[in-house]
């Protein structure tokens, strides 16, 4: 055997041990690619039920949401008629009831004035210091 022979074979013995070395992480890649795959098809498999699921929830909130805001709509009216209730009685009984409670202000005042008038002594009937009325 020559040195040449030699040498081309430790290149050669060189060559497969890179190659041996190199095809275990490439076997080791393979089976987790493997692993993953079963896993993302197990994944796939399962979400059906849970997309199901989903949409059933999704059905009975969309459900409870038109409720809402039947009840939302009904408030709103009632809101608007009890608005229309106050003004009416505003307007019909607020004008009066004005009117009474000032006249009963009023003869009140009427009566203390008359009241104190009495408990004076000597009865004089002077004018009092006060807002521009007789007292």
């Amino acid at each position: 055997m020559t040195p040449t022979q030699i040498a081309a074979l430790i290149a050669a013995g060189a060559f497969v041990l890179l190659v041996v070395l190199l095809a275990i992480p490439l076997v080791k890649l393979g089976r987790t690619l493997d692993e993953a795959t079963t896993a993302i098809r197990k994944a796939h498999e399962n979400s059906d039920p849970l997309f199901h699921g989903a949409n059933t929830t999704i059905d009975h909130v969309n459900t409870q949401l038109e409720r809402v805001d039947g009840i939302t709509a009904n408030a709103k009216t009632v809101s608007g008629n009890v608005s229309a209730l106050s003004s009416l009685f505003t307007a019909t009984l607020g004008g009066p009831l004005v009117k009474t409670a000032a006249f009963s202000y009023g003869v009140s005042k009427a009566l203390r004035t008359r009241r104190k008038r009495k408990q004076e002594p000597g009865g004089r009937h002077v004018r009092g210091k006060g807002k521009g009325g007789r007292k």
